[in-house]
C-alpha cells in the first residue's frame, strides 16, 4: 500500500477569502481519507491536503474536491498529487 497526499489550492476573488474558506471547509468527499487538513494564506488562498492508503499509488482514482463557483475564484484550481517516500527524522 502506497500513501497519496491531494492538494487542492485556490485563490478566492477579491474580498471573498473567508467565503471561498468556509466552501472549501463544507465539501464532502466521497470517501473518508486518512486525513484532511485545509489552511489559508495571503492573498485569500486556500490550500486542502488530504492523505489516502491505495494499492494503485498516483494512479489511483481518488475523491477529490471540485472546482467552485466561476465567481468565486480569480483561476482554476490548482492540483497536485504526491506519494509518500517515508519520514525522515
Amino acid at each position: 500500500m502506497t500513501t497519496v497526499t491531494l492538494m487542492w489550492e485556490a485563490r478566492a476573488a477579491e474580498g471573498r477569502g473567508a467565503e471561498l474558506l468556509a466552501w472549501a471547509r463544507a465539501q464532502e468527499l466521497a470517501g473518508a481519507p486518512l486525513r484532511r487538513e485545509t489552511f489559508r494564506a495571503p492573498q485569500d488562498r486556500v490550500l486542502v491536503l488530504t492523505w489516502w492508503e491505495t494499492a494503485d499509488g498516483l494512479a489511483a482514482e481518488l475523491p477529490e474536491l471540485p472546482e467552485p463557483e466561476a465567481g468565486l475564484v480569480t483561476r482554476p484550481v490548482h492540483r497536485w498529487r504526491f506519494e509518500s517516500v517515508g519520514q525522515s527524522v
